[in-house]
């Protein structure tokens, strides 16, 4: 699924597409030069470990040469014991050098627009407000919900994508998404 072509003549173009299981070394090494090797501790991370992205939420941005310069991926979870369905965005990453050209950005919107469209609800996220704020992310609704884990309270944000969704949710936030199929070697191993 190709979303859109971006280009100016001081950046390079780029395109979003759905991602592939041909894409995970490149995202996974795009991930560990945008983040560092801290980012498997993170809170959401322990909300994203075992599962997979939501169904049809994993894209990526591609350069003209065809080379991965941006990913985000989208998870479902659930706000608190038996809360409302959400999804968790993360990690939204983009390569050190093309901070500026827009693709985070892209990836944004994108991934806002096809979660709406699959009927999604709302979208949590621990993230910096200054940036997140302009895609309609805030802390308004997350003041009674919890990560599983250390965080900072105030980059915990969210966007309802239908009003009133995250009215009275509480709690700490839960896995909820389909399970990660362990490989043949880890099957036979366990």
């Amino acid at each position: 699924m190709e979303f859109a072509e971006i280009q100016t003549a001081a950046q390079p173009a780029f395109i979003i597409t759905a991602e592939t299981a041909a894409d995970i070394a490149a995202r996974e090494a795009l991930l560990d030069r945008a983040m560092g090797p801290g980012r498997k501790k993170k809170s959401s991370e322990k909300l994203r470990r075992g599962r997979r992205p939501s169904e049809g939420l994993a894209f990526i941005a591609r350069d003209a040469a065809g080379a991965i310069v941006g990913t985000v991926r989208l998870w479902d979870v659930r706000l608190g014991e038996n809360g409302p369905k959400a999804l968790l965005l993360g990690p939204l990453a983009v390569e050190p050098s093309l901070k500026s050209a827009g693709i985070g950005s892209a990836l944004m919107r994108h991934a806002i627009t096809e979660a709406a469209r699959l009927g999604h609800k709302a979208i949590l996220l621990v993230g910096d407000a200054p940036y997140y704020s302009r895609f309609g992310f805030s802390s308004q609704k997350t003041g009674a919900l919890a990560m599983p884990g250390p965080y900072e309270r105030h980059r915990l944000l969210a966007l309802e994508l239908a009003p009133g969704t995250l009215d009275g949710a509480h709690g700490t936030i839960r896995p909820a998404g389909r399970k990660a199929t362990r490989p043949a070697r880890m099957r036979l191993i366990a």
